[in-house]
């Protein structure tokens, strides 16, 4: 099967978010299974100049959006074995960062327009494209606007998060997309007046899959659904839910070069070490019978940190410490901030992204705290089971599927789970979190399950595997 992943990021070339993280990791484990799938970027400025420097030209076409006629060039490389593809237009892509632009509508109109209309100069016609979020939805729309060999094309549209959707005025149906009105209907892009990106992706796709089971099911309820349930319902026998993986590569203790000392599920040793290191990091005191809670999250809404805020007060009054890493919203960067120089004895907190910073608090940690008020997936708790991070969570999406939460009476379980959106069921899983912190015994069992579990590309892609086939089963039916 031959498959072209669409996408507005990917590690290692650039990254904001847990989608960059799925779509350099992903197609790596497809290959392995035996599946040539290969993925299609913007060409960012953003992008390395060491990767720059490897990429080859293949082409240049012209592409039209409305009466704009846009230089579209093609520039391919292979990493770590597999074929990336990357869209160059220096008008659209060469700028600071990735989006936030005025004319996002028109960039992300353009890179979904360029991927279908490259599609028979690639010297690979995929059986299915695969897109992926907002960025990518007009991918589906313009393979059904298409001739008769590209739409045969089987699509498979994966929604990473639902709230960020692509809302744009409808004037840009014809002038930017030039789709024309039959596109304008609440069956296809039409959503309250305006067109919605992400809308496209879902009414168009063969298939529709989001990053955990529960999720799926969330995003078609009024609470979730960001007023796409309905549609989503409608599409619920084509709707499917896959956790994430995480790349085991990257992301292993026993040989991890960002951390101070290697460790594994059978000697933790390695582990008090890191704690040692990251509190020095940090300013903290050094010491090793306090937990140790870290967050390492975007700074907005969506991430529960208004509860943590509010619980701060109560929170660093009693024997623990709490270290945050992220940046986003200027409030939580602010709050956090001062908070920390109030409480330079429990509270560190450094105000960016930086991954080597986050490998060591993984590794130090003796808590993860992720209290979102809702998360398709999740990347983080992953990442901290296989630290030995013991998490705690809220049920909700990924987080719900892949937290067990801690028996008392077995010890079963793989972290701390909280239902109720409130400061005060999540400081009742923190306080439960730290009274089995001081049962040794407990706690080592509690880690060592979070560390076994697999959580690695391998299942997750087959998974996608048995989408791909079904959907090669409809594209051979179209042929």
């Amino acid at each position: 099967m031959k498959i072209l992943i669409a996408a507005a990021e990917a590690v290692p070339f650039v990254k904001t978010g847990g989608l960059a993280d799925v779509i350099g990791s992903l197609p790596q484990e497809l290959r392995r299974q035996g599946i040539d799938a290969r993925v299609i970027l913007p060409l960012y400025r953003d992008i390395p100049e060491i990767f720059h420097a490897k990429m080859t030209s293949v082409l240049s076409i012209t592409v039209f959006l409305g009466w704009r006629r846009q230089y579209c060039g093609l520039l391919q490389m292979v990493y770590q074995d597999v074929p990336f593809y990357f869209i160059d237009n220096e008008y659209y892509f060469a700028r600071d960062g990735l989006y936030g632009y005025e004319d996002d509508a028109e960039r992300f109109a353009f890179f979904s327009k360029a991927v279908v209309e490259l599609l028979p100069h690639l010297g690979f016609l995929p059986d299915v494209i695969h897109s992926n979020d907002w960025h990518t939805g007009l991918v589906n729309a313009y393979l059904h606007a298409a001739g008769a060999q590209t739409r045969k094309i089987a699509s498979l549209f994966t929604i990473h998060n639902l709230r960020y959707q692509g809302v744009y005025p409808r004037f840009l149906l014809n002038d930017i997309l030039g789709l024309g009105e039959s596109y304008f209907t609440p069956e296809r892009l039409e959503f309250f007046g305006a067109i919605n990106y992400m809308k496209a992706g879902i009414s168009f796709a063969d298939i529709i899959s989001t990053v955990s089971d529960t999720y799926a099911k969330e995003i078609q309820t009024a609470e979730y659904g960001e007023n796409l349930e309905g549609l989503l319902q409608r599409r619920s026998h084509n709707l499917v839910g896959i956790i994430n993986g995480i790349d085991y590569s990257l992301y292993n203790p026993e040989q991890d070069p960002m951390i101070t000392a290697a460790y594994s599920v059978r000697s933790q040793a390695g582990k008090k070490k890191n704690k040692e290191d990251l509190q020095k990091i940090m300013g903290l005191p050094v010491v090793s019978h306090l937990p140790l809670i870290a967050i390492v999250s975007r700074l907005v809404d969506q991430k529960g940190l208004d509860l943590v805020l509010h619980a701060l007060p109560e929170l660093l009054h009693q024997d623990i410490q709490l270290v945050v890493l992220g940046a986003g919203d200027e409030y939580y960067e602010r709050s956090f901030s001062n908070a920390a120089r109030d409480f330079p004895q429990k509270l560190a907190v450094n105000i960016q992204f930086a991954e080597s910073l986050a490998h060591k608090i993984y590794a130090g940690a003796d808590i993860f705290l992720m209290p979102s008020h809702s998360e398709p997936c999740g990347i983080g708790q992953l990442i901290a089971m296989r630290y030995g991070a013991v998490p705690v969570v809220r049920e909700t999406g990924g987080l719900k599927d892949t937290v067990l939460p801690y028996d008392e009476e077995t010890g079963s379980g793989t972290g701390f789970c909280f239902a109720e959106y409130t400061p005060a069921a999540m400081l009742t899983a923190l306080r439960q979190a730290a009274v089995v912190f001081q049962n040794k015994a407990a706690w080592r069992k509690l880690v060592r399950s979070g560390m076994k579990r697999d959580y690695s590309w391998t299942n997750s892609a087959k998974q996608y595997r048995k989408i791909y086939e079904k959907l090669w089963e409809v594209q051979h039916e179209r042929a």
